[in-house]
Parts: structure tokens; C-alpha cells; sequence
């Protein structure tokens, strides 16, 4: 199993590059930068840890290396400025995603194979690249709220003092201001968070205000996120490449889960072999479900707004995806091994 990290060389891609290494199940790590230099020495430094860790081929190349790869992640992208939403960063991320995503398409993608989009705004992206990748959507996955989730549980566990591998709650909707809590199914241990000793409405509250700010926060501290970004992308590599079909909250092309269509938002969605395998839709309360509703009708908005400038009509043109035999995320069904493996062993 091959995974290409364009952006290889920055902060991001490199973290990703040294999470998926400690995680031993990827047999091939390639970084891929603009910054050659820069790719070739995280590859190097990596390398030199390799005896310690597992038995991996860690490398630098160029796009070329797309076209052997089981897995490709994006995470070039300019840096968000302190106090800049993610949505503002639209304008000056989305002409140069298209530019690789176009270098990737040229290089040709292996027959099976998988994006995963990590560049911000990560839900718009992932959009652009279902529309334009030419995989099918199921294999065109967004971060989206994974990293968000994290950092929620983190701080949750942090609060209450209980560790933090036992806390279970989630974020959806955007990757962005308008991201949802969904405190109607939070636990620890199992066990109902509301009624958790020294759980209240104000630790609710701040506990949110920490997460939905915490990327800014470490703009402003160390320049942006890192370690844990890295950790959250492996979840979903590993995910993929062992076909675990954990639930992930990750951005996808939604089709019709909580009345939302036509966005790339993080719903609950099994992730597995043959990628987003299932969206699963749960009972939330009107304001939680409202909620993705709204991170829907912003995303949406702008969408418009990127179609009308890079000159594509949106409205009144379908999403050009393949869909294959692959049933639909929300029927419940599982998605077919022969939906995703030509032959055995491939």
C-alpha cells in the first residue's frame, strides 16, 4: 500500500508522512512539494527513524508517483492568517488546489485509488475535487470534522478529568465556523455526558468556544496544527487501507442524509474499502439537525460564489460522478467488494 502526501514538505504533510510511519501499516510513504529540497529532507529525516519503527519505503518524488499510488492526500494549501476563517481562505486556496489537482489528474490515477483533500476550506475542496477528479465520489474524501472531533473529545476529557480514549462525541457539518456539537449522543465511558459529574452548561459551552477556535489558536502560537492533524488523516488512511469501516466524521458528497444534498459536509460515514462506504443517519435533536442544515445552505453559498468566478454554473448541472455499482450511502446497504476490487489481490 503506497500513500503520496502532496505537500510532503510543509508542516502538515510532513506530520502525516511521521503519523502513518509510527502506524506501521503503510508499506510506502511518498512526499511530494514544490519545495523539492524540503520533501527530500523530511523523507531523509524520516528515513533515518525507520529501523526504529517499521519496515517502510519512505521517499521524495514528483507527480509522477501518483500514478502507482493506492492513496493520495492533499495538504499543499496557503497558510490561514490569525483571525481569518477558513471560509475566507477560499479565494486564495482554490486556484492553486486546481492547479495540482489538475498535475495529479495528468500524472493519472491508479485504478482503485483514493484522494483524501486536508487543504482548507477542506468541504469546498473536497467538493471541487469530486466534480473534477473523475474518481467516483465514494473515493473522494475530505478531513472535514475529524480533526474538529478530536480536539472536542481532548478538551472534553481535559475538563472532566477522565481519559480522553473514553470520551465519545462528535462534530459535523463544516470544517469551519458553522460546525455543529452533537452533545445529544456524547459519553464517557459509555455512559450519558449530561449526566456526568461536573459536566454543566458552562463547561458545555466553553468546551465548544476551545474547539471551534483551537486552529486559530495555533496559528497564532506555532503557526497551525500539526501533530494532531496528522493523527486524524492517518484514521482515515488506516481506515481505508485495512477496510476497518470505522465511523468517521469526514467530508464527503452528501446524498440526502438530514435533508442535505449537492455539499461535501462530515456526516457519521462508515470508511472502509471502496471508501465512504455509508452515511449513517442517527436521531439528533431540531437544533442539531438544523445546524448541518445550516453548514449546508453556507457551503452551498459559496460554492456558487467559486463556480461563478473559475466560470462553472452549478445550478442546473449535475455533479459529474461515477457511482458505479456502489449502493447509496443511505440505504444502509454495504457497498459490494466487486463495487471496489477488480480481482483478488489487486
Amino acid at each position: 500500500m503506497k500513500v503520496s502526501i502532496i505537500g510532503g514538505g510543509g508542516l502538515v504533510g510532513s506530520m502525516t508522512a511521521f503519523a502513518l510511519q509510527c502506524g506501521g501499516v503503510i508499506s510506502r510513504i511518498c512526499l511530494i512539494d514544490a519545495n523539492k529540497d524540503m520533501a527530500q529532507g523530511q523523507a531523509i529525516d524520516l528515513l533515518h527513524g525507520a529501523s526504529l519503527v517499521a519496515d517502510q519505503r519512505i521517499s521524495a518524488g514528483d507527480f509522477d508517483e501518483v500514478a502507482n499510488s493506492n492513496i493520495v492526500v492533499i495538504t499543499a494549501g496557503l497558510r490561514r492568517k490569525p483571525d481569518e476563517s477558513r471560509l475566507d481562505l477560499i479565494n486564495r486556496n482554490v486556484d492553486l488546489f486546481i492547479n495540482l489537482l489538475d498535475q495529479v489528474k495528468s500524472a493519472g490515477f491508479k485504478d482503485n485509488a483514493y484522494l483524501v483533500v486536508v487543504s482548507n476550506p477542506v468541504d469546498v475542496l473536497t467538493y471541487l475535487a469530486v466534480r473534477r477528479s473523475g474518481l467516483p465520489w465514494q473515493r473522494v474524501i475530505g478531513l472535514g470534522t475529524q480533526l474538529d472531533t478530536a480536539r472536542f473529545r481532548s478538551y472534553l476529557a481535559r475538563r472532566l478529568n477522565v481519559p480522553a480514549t473514553q470520551v465519545q462525541a462528535l462534530i459535523l457539518g463544516e470544517h469551519g465556523d458553522s460546525m455543529v456539537p452533537i452533545w445529544s449522543s456524547a459519553t464517557v465511558a459509555g455512559l450519558p455526558l449530561e449526566q456526568w459529574p461536573g459536566f454543566s452548561p458552562v463547561v458545555q459551552r466553553e468546551v465548544f468556544e476551545e474547539t471551534k477556535t483551537a486552529g486559530a489558536q495555533l496559528i497564532k502560537l506555532k503557526g497551525g496544527s500539526g501533530f494532531a492533524v496528522g493523527l486524524s488523516i492517518r484514521e482515515v488512511v488506516h481506515a481505508l487501507a485495512l477496510d476497518s469501516q470505522r465511523v468517521l466524521p469526514v467530508s464527503t458528497l452528501q446524498q440526502g442524509a438530514y435533508g442535505v444534498r449537492d455539499v461535501c459536509l462530515s456526516v457519521p460515514t462508515v470508511v472502509g474499502c471502496g471508501g465512504a462506504r455509508q452515511h449513517v443517519e442517527f436521531e439528533l435533536t431540531q437544533k442539531e439537525k438544523l445546524g448541518i442544515q445550516q453548514s449546508a445552505k453556507i457551503l452551498g453559498e459559496t460554492i456558487d460564489q467559486v463556480d461563478k468566478r473559475i466560470g462553472q454554473a452549478k445550478n442546473g448541472q449535475p455533479v459529474p460522478v461515477s457511482v458505479s455499482s456502489k449502493a447509496s450511502p443511505t440505504t444502509g446497504r454495504p457497498i459490494p467488494r466487486t463495487a471496489w476490487q477488480k480481482v483478488a489481490g489487486s
